[in-house]
């Protein structure tokens, strides 16, 4: 495995990372999939796929903990669409899996805004601005330009490639939004 990611390479490394992350983890897999054994699945799952991938790992990219909860959304999202193509096992649930997809999707924005946080932070300054003030917070080009003393043009090109940039993280990230 490439030096890079030495970080899954032996058993203790697995531990020691499943250690500082697998409860937090866990908790997010349990609210979110409102099952303690689904949960605990999904984070084996998530270890698993981590530990499969992990040459595709690069801490100069972005933390560890940003990227275990990205493939953690991927197994949780992976475990839904699991669930509606089988729904007479669904059936065999009881209710309350109803009251907790509200509170799952509630988990699923919040993963998903820390997941956007953190592919924003392995973009160019410039690029994450541009897309934060045009995208984000919904503000007119011609004010933000105004505002960095920039022509609009320029930067319609900063949120345009800021985008493309985006799109190629989310790719390294295994996320798909």
């Amino acid at each position: 495995m490439p030096q890079t990611m030495g970080v899954l390479n032996g058993d203790e490394d697995v531990r020691s990372i499943y250690a500082a992350h697998g409860a937090e983890l866990y908790r997010f897999a349990a609210r979110t999939l409102g099952d303690a054994g689904a949960a605990q699945d999904a984070v084996q799952e998530t270890f698993l796929r981590a530990w499969r991938a992990s040459d595709r790992f690069d801490p100069a990219v972005g933390s560890l903990r940003g990227w275990l909860f990205a493939i953690l959304r991927n197994v949780v999202l992976d475990s839904y669409r699991a669930q509606r193509s089988r729904p007479r096992l669904r059936q065999l649930v009881d209710s309350t899996v109803d009251d907790r997809a509200d509170e799952a999707d509630a988990g699923e924005q919040v993963l998903r805004a820390r997941v956007v946080e953190e592919a924003l932070r392995r973009i160019g300054a410039e690029h994450r601005h541009a897309i934060i003030e045009t995208y984000l917070l919904d503000r007119p080009y011609d004010e933000v330009a105004a505002e960095l003393g920039i022509p609009t043009s320029t930067l319609r090109s900063r949120v345009f490639y800021g985008l493309k940039a985006l799109r190629i993280v989310f790719d390294e990230m295994e996320v798909d939004l």
